[in-house]
């Protein structure tokens, strides 16, 4: 196998983790379009022995977003324009990502889900909306079954509740990752976007060995989800590497998808789905369609119709 080939190979297993986006050149916004805002306020909290760092951008109520895995908040930069524009977003860096230091303990979401519920704290938040993708979605629904005070609203997206949750064939390229890789990872953007900001470039191999212990763990949260008290809603790509049976079961587990839910939506759940067509678990979190499917949850809205209002004696 060539060098190259075998290099796209390893982008595609590290791809499972939860792929970074490399900050590109962007067109210049039409006058209806929000334009990013930069950071009002940013550094570093100290938490369970991690010192994360964090940005705070935009104005109104504050919304938690976690990034996937060998991300940064950079990865949200697509659409953090539309975030910002309704919501305060506070963005970290988790353990060992971005700008924040591996450290020497072992990257776990149930710690990273405690930690959080700190940070919030020391920020001076009471309460937060949290938007969690993928590992962020693992550590978003940890926050808020530990800490379900600090959490208003819960959005997990592309996120599964147990590891048989993702297809089979994920498993095996799931539990590969490692130091091994990191030579071979060079020219990819998980790489590039973590040499931008890392504190210790040196530090990658280790991240690797990190994640890839993490995955390597078994796991299935239903004792989470069922400690879970605030409005949650599910975002999966039609394609994403979570099986449509369990992206169900997850639902239902919430109280969703039970029965119908009437004439006048006196069964309906608090909670929500959304499976967005024409993407993958690799798009999702920088696809407009996900922003604008979450915030009108996110704000306690429904754009639900009325046959009944429409219908005049």
């Amino acid at each position: 196998m060539s060098s190259r080939i075998f290099a796209l190979v390893v982008a595609a297993i590290a791809a499972s983790v939860t792929p970074a986006v490399v900050k590109a050149e962007q067109p210049a916004p039409s006058a209806n379009q929000p334009v990013a805002v930069e950071p009002s306020k940013k550094g570093h909290i100290e938490t369970g022995g991690v010192r994360y760092y964090y940005e705070i951008r935009g104005q109104g109520e504050p919304l938690l977003l976690l990034h996937g895995g060998l991300g940064s908040i950079d990865m949200f930069a697509p659409v953090m324009p539309m975030l910002t524009e309704h919501r305060q977003v506070i963005g970290v860096d988790l353990q060992g990502h971005g700008r924040t230091p591996l450290g020497n303990r072992p990257i776990s979401l149930e710690a990273m889900g405690a930690d959080m519920g700190k940070l919030v704290s020391e920020l001076g938040y009471d309460q937060v909306d949290v938007l969690g993708y993928s590992m962020g979605g693992g550590i978003a629904l940890q926050m808020a079954a530990q800490s379900p005070d600090k959490v208003r609203r819960l959005v997990i997206a592309s996120a599964p509740f147990a590891r048989k949750g993702f297809f089979p064939e994920m498993i095996p390229q799931q539990e590969s990752v490692g130091a091994g890789m990191a030579e071979m990872m060079k020219d990819t953007p998980m790489f590039i976007s973590y040499k931008a900001v890392a504190p210790d470039v040196s530090e990658f191999p280790r991240l690797l060995d990190a994640m890839g212990e993490l995955m390597r763990r078994d796991y299935d949260y239903s004792d989470a989800v069922a400690r879970l008290t605030m409005p949650v809603m599910l975002v999966f790509g039609d394609s994403d590497m979570v099986r449509p049976e369990h992206i169900v079961e997850f639902y239902q587990k919430l109280g969703g998808g039970l029965k119908d839910a009437g004439w006048m939506r006196e069964n309906m759940s608090k909670n929500r789905l959304a499976i967005l067509p024409d993407l993958t678990h690799y798009e999702a979190f920088a696809s407009p369609a996900m922003t604008a499917t979450v915030l009108p949850f996110l704000d306690g809205k429904s754009n639900a119709p009325s046959w009944a209002a429409q219908v005049k004696n």
